[in-house]
């Protein structure tokens, strides 16, 4: 077997993860340049230091996740998402379950809440976000983010749901309160079910098409019937009824 392929199993006895089901080229060229930086000249003896030393496997495991987000991303989907998704899946069930999958820093769900809340109370906004790395997690918690992340979020929308401090812009409690945020691995662990919407967006590609397929067959079992999933500008699935989806409109997916 060869350094990566050992490095792989080891990675998955030791922490769950299963790299395997990531590509291989996009995940080895990330990898390799950290190691190399790190001074290490293998997978091998990088494998030995990330199994003693916590800081560094918390480094690792945030280079091998994907964490570039932004508010409002791919503005125009999010204008379809609150004037024809929702109004639909909300005809269906007044209180709408809502999972943000793979949230990254937390602009995912908090657009979520902040779009919600433009057609129903915040009371009764509820979002479940959950990301593979804890350390994204407790940033997204926090929800302190640069003026780049908000290129897209509408003005209105700006200064009723953020306050600037200092250089970077924090968002406001009320919407920070309608998000639960926990660790999830989305290849290994098992989901909820009965949502009426889940969105995952721009991580799919990052995926194997074995793992894709599986992902797809999950978040299908995962929605109600009419439920729908809401992926990103670069993942359109083109045989969606082999998942047992239909086409809604682009980018959105209905369960059959």
């Amino acid at each position: 077997m060869n350094d990566y392929g050992q490095f792989v199993l080891s990675i998955k006895k030791k922490t769950g993860i299963d790299l395997a089901l990531y590509k291989e080229a996009q995940m080895k060229r990330r990898l390799t340049s950290l190691y190399e930086k790190k001074g290490y000249q293998s997978f091998s003896t990088f494998f030995d230091a990330l199994n003693s030393n916590q800081d560094m496997m918390n480094e690792f495991l945030d280079r091998m996740t994907i964490n570039v987000s932004e508010f409002y991303r791919n503005a125009k989907r999010w204008e379809v998402l609150e004037e024809k998704i929702l109004p639909r899946l909300m005809k269906e069930n007044s209180r709408l379950k809502v999972w943000s999958a793979a949230c990254s820093t937390g602009e995912e769900p908090y657009t979520i809440a902040m779009v919600l809340s433009n057609i129903m109370p915040l009371s009764k906004v509820a979002v479940q976000a959950t990301d593979l790395d804890l350390n994204v997690i407790q940033k997204a918690k926090i929800g302190f983010y640069s003026e780049r992340a908000l290129a897209e979020v509408p003005e209105s929308v700006k200064k009723k749901y953020f306050h600037k401090e200092g250089q970077y812009f924090k968002v406001a409690e009320d919407i920070k309160k309608t998000v639960a945020f926990k660790q999830q691995n989305l290849l290994s662990d098992r989901f909820d079910s009965g949502y009426d919407l889940i969105v995952c967006r721009n991580v799919m590609i990052y995926f194997t098409e074995e793992a894709k397929d599986e992902l797809y067959q999950k978040f299908n079992a995962a929605l109600r019937p009419g439920g729908v999933l809401f992926v990103g500008s670069t993942e359109q699935i083109f045989n969606p009824e082999r998942y047992g989806f239909e086409a809604e409109d682009t980018f959105f997916y209905k369960k059959i």
